[in-house]
């Protein structure tokens, strides 16, 4: 329960911490349908841009460009998917603690997978610039490996919302029209 104290301060004090108490329900966190619906907002940019990726670097790999070309693309496209993670962890993290048991750890949770993400994009971004471009065979070799590897850690950091422990944030999961 929360309470105020008025103290010295007057009614002025009570009024404004009374209002920024009901606004705030005493510091909790948003309910499990907001929170999903926040979270389902910060991932969908966060999809499409992977998506685009995906198809970009398919591009990439088959296109009649030079080695240094195909580097510089990747490399950038790797950047792009690495900032649009870390755009997503961040928000996610704005969305605060779902009011919900374990919800501070869900939270982290699903920070925790996105700076995964985010990290082997980074990866992956560092191992391609550091191929070198004079051997064609080499290069493209060296950017199968990179990727075969990216696509690893990003399956061992994929979010699964369907294992979540609050039956609710599952069912809000499964029924806010932003998560569809």
């Amino acid at each position: 329960m929360c309470t105020c104290r008025a103290g010295a301060a007057g009614k002025l004090t009570v009024v404004v911490a009374a209002l920024i108490l009901a606004l705030t329900g005493c510091g909790g966190g948003p309910s499990p349908r907001v929170w999903a619906a926040s979270v389902c907002e910060a991932l969908t940019p966060w999809r499409a841009e992977i998506n685009k990726l995906t198809s970009s670097t398919q591009q990439q790999m088959t296109a009649q460009t030079t080695p240094a070309q195909a580097k510089e693309n990747l490399v950038r496209l790797f950047a792009g998917a690495e900032e649009a993670s870390e755009t997503a962890r961040r928000k996610v993290d704005e969305a605060g603690i779902p009011e919900t048991d374990d919800g501070e750890d869900i939270s982290k949770g699903f920070q925790a997978s996105l700076g995964k993400v985010r990290d082997a994009y980074g990866r992956a971004r560092d191992t391609i610039a550091g191929l070198g471009t004079g051997e064609a065979t080499t290069f493209y070799a060296g950017v199968r490996t990179a990727v075969e590897t990216l696509n690893k850690e990003y399956d061992a950091g994929a979010l699964d919302t369907s294992r979540l422990s609050s039956e609710a944030l599952r069912q809000a999961f499964d029924e806010v029209p932003e998560c569809r």
